[in-house]
């Protein structure tokens, strides 16, 4: 009795914790979904080159987020030991590695249109993305800086803020784009170019608001005083840890993009079913995600005051709830398949009935799919709150790309599965990379 007792605080912390991390979550999705809807009502190829540009815009920002995701189990394991120096310090270097990375970024994107061609897409198409990304691009750096603030925020459980700026974003994200894309209000109608400018204000917004926020809650912290000044030792334990992160990020959005580009070797249908699955279950993840954060945090805290019991417990917790959830995916999904994956398809479309009885197939795939992400998401924050990130990395580029993408051109091509062939590719993947990282995790236990 008295450690169910111990695992219900530890689920009250962590759903305290995190849900409001799961809100912020599902609002970005909103923010992102909100601009494919409307640069497709406006126009189908301008929605194309969108997706061109973001697919380029999204692995560039995931690899230089790692940096700010190692901001957080930092500034927890600090927080916990009430260090303020360090906590200033790994946050003010976390800004500078990705507000460096981003100006990294903006050559790449002003000369976006040769890249592009060169990757086999249309030269208009090409062009269209460049005029987006050449706008859209400098919001990068602050969309950088949100994610190192939230990080610095929930590593001091101050999630609350970050669900509302999210939900305030996508609010005037929509409103912009309806005013900028459409030409309402007397404004130009600027098409693709008018949610770049949305994109970029709702991004330098969002930072600002955090940055008011982080320094009205927090001003013993002196977070932006001489920021000019370099932290040679703090940037390197930011950097060490970030590169890592972001590398296993993109080791996994690798996976689902090559699993798109096999799905495309088999067929449009199938291709459309997929994406439609794909979205069905992104929604899902978000909440995983968000619990995942929390994750994070918690386990920072618990290593910096020495709690290694409450380390373990705090974990199963998590990995508990994440199950849960889970459980309750799998019910959806293989009762209302149908469902879920008419509401993306016109009834008018004479393929939809092929698209939704691949996609049934597809769904009942995901309810596995669910579980091992589920644990795979878990048990990497765990570890990344414990500041292990170099053997997570390397265990995920294995069993995304050791095991994962060779089965799902083994079952998807090679022995003729298809479609639901790639899917026991990607669970292949996943299912692999959390047995790795539960194994790993056990492991360090044993070692403190």
């Amino acid at each position: 009795m008295a450690k169910l007792a111990t695992y219900r605080g530890h689920a009250r912390s962590h759903l305290t914790l995190g849900l409001p991390l799961i809100g912020s979550q599902l609002a970005q999705v909103a923010v992102q979904t909100t601009d494919t809807l409307m640069v497709g009502w406006y126009d189908v190829r301008a929605l194309a080159a969108l997706v061109l540009a973001t697919s380029l815009y999204l692995i560039l920002m995931i690899f230089f987020s790692g940096f700010a995701w190692a901001v957080t189990p930092l500034v927890a394991a600090a927080a916990e030991q009430e260090d303020e120096q360090r906590i200033r310090r790994a946050t003010r270097m976390g800004l500078w590695l990705v507000i460096g990375g981003g100006v990294l970024c903006l050559p790449i994107f002003w000369f976006s249109a040769p890249i592009l061609r060169a990757l086999g897409q249309e030269a208009d198409l090409a062009l269209m993305a460049q005029e987006y990304l050449r706008i859209a691009g400098f919001g990068l750096l602050p969309a950088l800086a949100v994610m190192t603030l939230k990080g610095y925020l929930s590593a001091l459980e101050h999630t609350r803020v970050q669900f509302w700026v999210t939900v305030g974003a996508a609010v005037v994200n929509a409103g912009l784009n309806w005013m900028l894309i459409f030409g309402h209000f007397g404004l130009p109608e600027l098409g693709i170019e008018g949610a770049a400018i949305a994109s970029l204000f709702v991004n330098m917004a969002s930072a600002v608001a955090l940055a008011v926020y982080a320094l009205r809650s927090f001003p013993n912290h002196r977070l932006f005083q001489r920021l000019w000044r370099p932290d040679p030792k703090a940037l390197r334990g930011v950097a060490g840890m970030g590169w890592q992160i972001g590398l296993t990020t993109v080791a996994e959005v690798g996976l689902f993009n090559f699993s798109s580009i096999i799905m495309g070797w088999i067929g449009a249908v199938q291709l459309a079913a997929h994406g439609i699955a794909l979205q069905v279950s992104t929604v899902a993840f978000m909440v995983q995600l968000g619990l995942s954060n929390a994750a994070t945090v918690r386990a920072g805290r618990s290593l910096g005051r020495q709690d290694h019991e409450g380390l373990r417990d705090g974990a199963l917790t998590v990995w508990g709830l994440g199950f849960l959830f889970a459980l309750v995916t799998v019910v959806i999904y293989l009762t209302l398949p149908e469902v879920l994956m008419g509401a993306f398809v016109d009834p008018a479309d004479p393929l939809r009935p092929q698209i939704i009885a691949i996609g049934v197939s597809l769904l009942a795939m995901a309810a596995l799919f669910q579980i091992a992400d589920s644990a795979q998401v878990m048990g990497i924050s765990v570890l990344r709150g414990m500041q292990d990130t170099r053997t997570p990395m390397l265990m995920a580029a294995f069993a995304y790309w050791g095991i994962g993408a060779p089965a799902m051109w083994l079952f998807g091509l090679g022995l003729g599965g298809g479609a639901v062939g790639v899917w026991v590719g990607l669970v292949a993947g996943l299912s692999a990379s959390a047995i790795m990282v539960a194994l790993r995790f056990r492991h360090l236990l044993r070692q403190v």
